[in-house]
C-alpha cells in the first residue's frame, strides 16, 4: 500500500495540515498522476530539444477544429462567486504578514503564491499552508477588512519536486512528491469546502504551463479531486498563466481543456520573455537587449496580449493583464511618482485593450491600479462584451522582435548580474519576493536575467562601449560587483555564486535555475526527522 513519508521536522502547527486524511489524499493523487505527470516532462523536454534545433513554435494543424468551433464557451465566472469583478488581482507570497496585508488591502483577488514569489523551505511550503488555513477560518490576527479580496493559490510548477515529503509506492520504492500535488492538494482538501460554505470557492491559478496536454492534466486532477471530496463536478475554477512561448500558440486549446473549470488566462510578461530566451537561445534572431528595454509595447508583447484577449472574451473568460512590480517604499519620491505614473499608463493600455483586470505585486500599488480599472469599467464588473474583431495575430506577429534596439551595455550585464546573484542569496535565505534595483523581483527576473547572460556570451554580444561580451568579462565585471556588496553573517552569497555560475556561464543551460537551488542547496539545511504516515 503506497504512503507519504515525512522526511523533515514537524513544526507547531504543523500536524493540522499534514495530518493523515490530508496526506492519504495525497497518496492518492500521486498513485493516479505521477505517471502522467512523467510522461508530460518527458514531452516538455523533446520539446524544447526541438525548438533549440532551430523549430520554430506554430499553431497545431491538429487541433484547428477546436479553435475553428465557436460553439464552446468556458465556465468564467459563472457560479463562481468572487471571481465576477477581477479588476485588481494582488500577488504576493504566504508568511503571515503578507497574507494579512493582502486580506486587508483593497484588491478583489488575492494569488496567493507558493510558486516565483516563494522560496520552497519547508517552513514557508508548509507554514504557508498553515497560515492560508487560519486565514480562511477567520484564525489570523490583524485581519480587519470587511471586503477581503477573493482568494486564489498559485500552486508550484509541473517541474518543481517536494523532497520533504516522500511517496512511497506498493513496492517500498521511495520518490520525491510532486510540488504542485502537494500545493493543490493540501490546500483543496483543507480549504474547499469551507470555502464554499463561506460563500466563495477552491480558485487556482496554473503556473508555466506549455501546452493543452499540461492543462488537460489539471482536469483531470480537478475531476478526481472533486469526486473523492464529493463536491459538485465545476465548483474548482482555475486561471492559466500564459508565460511560455509554447502556451501562447495553445492558449484556445488550454481553455478548452479546462472548459469546465477555467475562469480565465494572466499574461506573465516577465515568463514569457524568459521563455523566449530560453527556448529560442542558440538563434541569433532572438537575442534580446537589455532588460529595461523589453517593454510591454514591443510587437511580440503587443501580439501575445492582444491575442489573449480577444482570445478569452471569444470564449468566456477573463482576461488578466500583466504584473506591475515598482517599489512603493523608496526614499526618492520624485522616483516613485514617476514609476506610479508609468504604472498607470501601462495599466491604461491594458484597460484599452480589453483586460478585465490587472495584476500588481504590492498592497500599496492596489488603489492607484483600481483608479485607472475603475475609470475604464465604471460600474461594469469586466469587458467580456469587447470581442477584439480587430485583432488577427499570425505566428509571425508573436514571434516579431522588430522595434527592439539590439542594444546590450555594460551596465545591463552589471544589473542582470546583481539582480540573478542577490536574488538567488535571498532566496536561499528563504525569501521569494525580494526588493532589488528599484523592483520588486520574483524568480521571473532572476531567470531572464541569467537567461540573457548565457544568451549574450554564447552570441558573443558587442558592448554599446565596444568590447565583445566574453565569460572572462562578465567575471570580471561579477568580482568588481561582489566587492561592493555589504554582507552579512546570514547571507549565502558563496552558494548564489555557485549556482550563478552553473546557471548562466556554464556550457549546458539549466531549464529552471530553481532545480539545482533546491535539489543541492535549499533541502540541505533542513535536519532529517522521517514520519511514516499511511494511505488508507
Amino acid at each position: 500500500m503506497s504512503y507519504i513519508k515525512i522526511n523533515a521536522p514537524l513544526e507547531p502547527g504543523f500536524d493540522t495540515v499534514l495530518s493523515e486524511p490530508a496526506l492519504n489524499f495525497i497518496a492518492g493523487l500521486h498513485d493516479e498522476f505521477a505517471g502522467h505527470l512523467g510522461t508530460l516532462l518527458t514531452a516538455r523536454r523533446n520539446r524544447a530539444t526541438e525548438m533549440n534545433g532551430g523549430t520554430l513554435p506554430r499553431f497545431r494543424p491538429d487541433t484547428a477544429r477546436i479553435r475553428a468551433d465557436r460553439s464552446w464557451k468556458v465556465a468564467g465566472s459563472t457560479g463562481a462567486p468572487g471571481l465576477e469583478d477581477r479588476r485588481v488581482e494582488l500577488t504576493g507570497p504566504v508568511t503571515e504578514r503578507e497574507v494579512v496585508a493582502a486580506l486587508n488591502s483593497q484588491a478583489k483577488v488575492w494569488l496567493a503564491d507558493l510558486e516565483d514569489a516563494t522560496s520552497p523551505t519547508w517552513a514557508n511550503v508548509i507554514g504557508g499552508q498553515l497560515n492560508l488555513h487560519r486565514a480562511i477560518r477567520g484564525q489570523l490576527p490583524g485581519v480587519n477588512n470587511r471586503n477581503q479580496p477573493t482568494i486564489g493559490l498559485r500552486p508550484r510548477g509541473w517541474h518543481l519536486p517536494e523532497k520533504h515529503l516522500l511517496y512511497v509506492d506498493d513496492a517500498g520504492k521511495e520518490f520525491s512528491t510532486s510540488g504542485p500535488l502537494v500545493d493543490f492538494g493540501l490546500y483543496f482538501f483543507h480549504n474547499a469546502r469551507h470555502l464554499i460554505d463561506s460563500g466563495s470557492g477552491p480558485y487556482f491559478y496554473l503556473p508555466k504551463l506549455e501546452s493543452s496536454v499540461e492543462a488537460r492534466l489539471w482536469n483531470k486532477i480537478f475531476v478526481y479531486s472533486q469526486d473523492r471530496l464529493g463536491i459538485e463536478q465545476g465548483t474548482i475554477r482555475a486561471t492559466a498563466h500564459i508565460e511560455t512561448i509554447t502556451a501562447v500558440f495553445q492558449m484556445e486549446e488550454i481553455l478548452f481543456e479546462l472548459r469546465e473549470h477555467c475562469a480565465g488566462l494572466e499574461a506573465a510578461g516577465w515568463d514569457y520573455l524568459f521563455s523566449v530566451v530560453k527556448n529560442l537561445r542558440h538563434s541569433t534572431e532572438f537575442v534580446l537587449p537589455d532588460r529595461e528595454r523589453l517593454r510591454m509595447d514591443l510587437p511580440l508583447m503587443k501580439a501575445f496580449t492582444d491575442r489573449l484577449v480577444a482570445t478569452c472574451h471569444r470564449r468566456g473568460a477573463h482576461a488578466i493583464g500583466t504584473m506591475s512590480n515598482l517599489m512603493a517604499e523608496h526614499p526618492d519620491e520624485a522616483f516613485v511618482a514617476a514609476e506610479f505614473e508609468r504604472m498607470r499608463e501601462d495599466k491604461a493600455r491594458e484597460a484599452w485593450q480589453g483586460f478585465d483586470g490587472t495584476w500588481v505585486a504590492d498592497p500599496a500599488l492596489v488603489p492607484a491600479a483600481l483608479s485607472v480599472f475603475d475609470a475604464a469599467l465604471g460600474s461594469k464588473p469586466h469587458q467580456l462584451e469587447n470581442k477584439r474583431p480587430d485583432v488577427q495575430v499570425t505566428s509571425d506577429h508573436i514571434l516579431d522582435i522588430t522595434g527592439l534596439e539590439p542594444i546590450v551595455t555594460e551596465e545591463g550585464v552589471r544589473i542582470n548580474i546583481r539582480v540573478a546573484i542577490g536574488y538567488i542569496n535571498e532566496w536561499l535565505g528563504g525569501n521569494g519576493h525580494v526588493a532589488l534595483e528599484n523592483q520588486l523581483e520574483d524568480m521571473s527576473t532572476a531567470e531572464i536575467s541569467r537567461s540573457q547572460i548565457w544568451q549574450w556570451i554564447r552570441h558573443g554580444v558587442t558592448l554599446d562601449n565596444g568590447g565583445q561580451l566574453t565569460h572572462q568579462m562578465v567575471e570580471r565585471f561579477l568580482g568588481e560587483e561582489l566587492a561592493l556588496l555589504e554582507r552579512q553573517p546570514a547571507d549565502h552569497f558563496t552558494e548564489a555564486i555557485e549556482i550563478f555560475r552553473a546557471s548562466a556561464l556554464g556550457e549546458t543551460f539549466p531549464d529552471f535555475l530553481t532545480m539545482p537551488a533546491y535539489t543541492d542547496h535549499l533541502v540541505d539545511r533542513v535536519s532529517k526527522a522521517s514520519t511514516e504516515v499511511h494511505a488508507a
